[in-house]
């Protein structure tokens, strides 16, 4: 089944909780789930990109703060992805190309990357952290009506950038989480018409102090919404951000060799079966 993952950058879970309305009234109807989760440590970016990506802890990839700027050393949903076969695409932060394509960076030659050879074959990055949600959002959806891609990464910034300016509890950082549920109402809708399974979630969340990094609860509390017809939607589900790279595997019916929360899916074998 064709997955889209959108990951809200710097998005605690009590404001998730209380500020996307479009997400819950899904979730309402039927058709989603929602959970609160516990991000890995330490809270921050790219070691937990490398953790939804890989199901890798950031103790044990090694990408242990935002400055480890290298390729990946373990294996990501991109490559498991394209050793199936399967057509991968991504509008993201660049660090997401550094960890899985090439590093470093070269806006000139990767920040529009259609190369069939790569983990991640089709991309739109971008490395100006107020780069807009809107255009993030826009830059996804030409990926997947062009190249339809059977897995998708969505990664605006928008919501992290508004949180370091003026912290957790400030209007500002709320009402970009307001207006990222506001994108997702726009495109979300046709994506699930068109079946495919739909994650949303974040990195790690976000403190009064404008950063993170920690164990304060806003900084390690995130959401959790899934969408579609290949996850129970039970509840009193517990699922582990190191279970997220395995769970999208067996979405996609790939072989992996990661965990997997199997109480998010509705049918399917156990992982690496």
């Amino acid at each position: 089944m064709k997955t889209i993952l959108v990951v809200l950058d710097g998005l605690s879970d009590i404001v998730a909780e209380h500020g996307m309305g479009y997400l819950h009234a899904e979730c309402a109807q039927g058709n989603g789930k929602y959970y609160p989760m516990t991000c890995e440590l330490p809270s921050l970016s790219r070691p937990l990109y490398e953790c939804i990506l890989t199901g890798v802890p950031p103790v044990i990839s090694g990408i242990i703060h935002n400055g480890v700027s290298r390729l990946s050393q373990q294996r990501s949903i991109f490559h498991y992805a394209r050793d199936a076969g399967l057509v991968t695409a991504a509008a993201a932060y660049h660090w997401v190309s550094e960890l899985y394509n090439r590093s470093p960076y070269d806006a000139v030659r990767d920040r529009h990357t259609q190369q069939e050879d790569l983990p991640i074959q089709f991309g739109h990055f971008y490395s100006d952290d107020s780069y807009p949600d809107s255009h993030l959002f826009e830059d996804a959806e030409s990926l997947r009506r062009g190249y339809d891609p059977d897995f998708l990464l969505i990664h605006p910034m928008n919501i992290d950038d508004a949180g370091h300016k003026f912290g957790l509890s400030s209007a500002q950082y709320r009402n970009r989480a307001r207006i990222a549920d506001g994108y997702l109402s726009h495109w979300m809708p046709q994506w699930l018409r068109e079946d495919y399974q739909v994650i949303v979630t974040a990195d790690h969340g976000m403190n009064d102090d404008r950063s993170h990094g920690g164990r304060l609860p806003e900084e390690i509390r995130v959401p959790l919404f899934v969408f579609g017809r290949g996850f129970s939607k039970q509840n009193n589900i517990v699922p582990r951000q190191t279970e997220l790279c395995g769970t999208v595997c067996q979405l996609l019916e790939i072989a992996h060799d990661k965990p997997v929360c199997q109480a998010l899916l509705s049918t399917g074998p156990e992982a690496g079966e």
